[in-house]
C-alpha cells in the first residue's frame, strides 16, 4: 500500500478494511477522521511486540502534529489522545495510577456485586419477550447488550440510575467515528460534568463504590499529598472504567451472539456444556474484537515495525480487528469462527 489509506469513519466494512491493510504491510500509513496522518499495526506478531517496545509511549506530549499546532482544536478523537489517566500515562505516572486503581478495585467489592448482577441480568432476559416487535423480533442490542453493562459499571462507581441514560448516549457520541468533531468534543465535555458531579456526590457522601474508594485512595509509597488523585486524573479514571467498562462489553455481547447465532452447530455444543462460555468470549475477542482500532501509541524515536518505518510523534492505531484474523499467527481457518480449533 503506497498511499495512506482513509479509514472509514462508519466501520460499514471494518473487517474487509483490516484485511487489506492486514496483507498490505505489517504497519500501514493511514488518514484518520479530520484528516490527520497517522499508521495502524495490522499483524499480530508485529502488534504484541510493538505494543511491548518501551520505545512506544501513550502520552500526547511525544504527540508530534499536536505540538506542531496542525491538529484541529476540535477533532474527534482528541478524547482519547488528550484524556488524564491510565491510557495515556507512561511510567511511573502509569503504575501510580494503576496502583490507586488496584487498591480501589478490590476482589472482595467485585465478589459483592455478584448477586445483584446475577439479579440484574435475570431481570432484563425475562423482561425480554416484553420488548418484541410484531415480527417477535427483540433488539438485543438495545434492550439486554447495553443496559447490563451500563448498569453494572453504574453500580460499582456509583452512578445515580438518573445518569446512565445520558452517559450511554454521551459515551457513544464520543467513541464513535462517525460523529462530527464539535459533536463528539461537546459529548466528552459533558462527561466531565456529570463525573464532576458523581464525585462531589460521593465526597459529600462516601458510599461502598469504587469512586468513593478511589477518591480515598492512597499509594504508601508516595508522601506529601501526592499519593492521591487529583480531580482531573480521577474524572479520566471514571471516564476510562465507564468506556472500557460498557461500550466493549456492550460490542463484546453482540459480536458474541451475532457470531453463534450464524454457527448453530457451535451454539448447540455452548448450550449443551461442550464447549464453554470462556472459550466463547475469547474467541470472539480474537474473531470480532469489540474494539477494531484502538488510539493511540507515540513512538519516542523512529522504530521499524516489520521492516517499516514509522516515524518519531506519528499517532498509531494498535490494528486489534486486523490482528485478530492474521494467518500467520492462527493458521488457514483465521477468518472462521471456531470453538474448536485443531490441537
Amino acid at each position: 500500500m503506497t498511499s495512506p489509506h482513509t479509514m472509514d469513519p462508519t466501520g460499514s466494512a471494518v473487517h474487509e478494511e483490516a484485511a487489506a491493510l492486514r496483507e498490505a504491510a505489517p504497519a500501514c500509513p493511514v488518514v484518520l477522521p479530520g484528516g490527520v496522518p497517522g499508521m495502524i499495526v495490522t499483524r499480530h506478531h508485529e502488534l504484541r511486540e510493538f505494543l511491548a517496545d518501551p520505545q512506544i509511549a501513550k502520552n500526547a506530549r511525544h504527540f508530534a502534529a499536536l505540538h506542531e499546532g496542525s491538529i484541529p482544536e476540535q477533532w474527534q478523537l482528541n478524547a482519547f489522545a488528550l484524556v488524564n489517566g491510565m491510557t495515556t500515562a507512561d511510567g511511573d505516572d502509569h503504575r501510580r495510577l494503576r496502583g490507586l486503581a488496584t487498591k480501589a478495585f478490590t476482589p472482595r467489592r467485585v465478589a459483592a456485586m455478584r448477586p445483584w448482577i446475577e439479579r440484574l441480568t435475570a431481570d432484563l432476559l425475562a423482561a425480554l419477550p416484553g420488548h418484541a416487535g410484531p415480527d417477535g423480533v427483540v433488539d438485543l442490542r438495545m434492550h439486554y447488550a447495553y443496559p447490563l453493562p451500563m448498569g453494572v459499571i453504574s453500580e460499582l462507581l456509583g452512578v445515580d440510575p438518573g445518569h446512565r441514560d445520558r452517559l450511554h448516549g454521551l459515551t457513544h457520541r464520543m467513541v464513535s467515528t462517525s460523529s462530527a468533531a464539535a459533536d463528539a468534543m461537546a459529548a466528552q465535555a459533558a462527561i466531565h460534568e456529570i463525573l464532576a458531579q458523581v464525585v462531589r456526590d460521593r465526597r459529600a457522601a462516601p458510599g461502598d463504590d469504587l469512586t468513593s474508594a478511589l477518591i480515598a485512595a492512597r499509594d504508601e509509597d508516595l508522601g506529601d499529598g501526592a499519593e492521591r488523585l487529583n480531580d482531573e486524573e480521577l474524572t479520566g479514571t471514571l471516564l476510562l472504567m465507564i468506556v472500557a467498562g460498557h461500550e466493549t462489553t456492550l460490542n463484546l455481547i453482540t459480536n458474541a451472539v451475532r457470531a453463534l447465532a450464524a454457527h448453530p452447530g457451535q451454539l448447540a455444543r455452548v448450550l449443551a456444556g461442550e464447549i464453554s462460555w470462556d472459550a466463547v468470549v475469547e474467541e470472539t475477542l480474537r474473531w470480532d474484537s469489540p474494539v477494531a482500532n484502538f488510539p493511540f501509541r507515540y513512538p519516542i524515536t523512529d522504530v521499524t515495525v516489520g521492516g517499516v518505518t514509522i516515524a518519531k510523534g506519528t499517532p498509531v492505531l494498535a490494528g486489534y480487528a486486523a490482528a485478530g484474523r492474521d494467518r500467520r499467527e492462527y493458521g488457514p481457518s483465521a477468518d472462521r469462527f471456531d470453538l474448536t480449533p485443531a490441537p
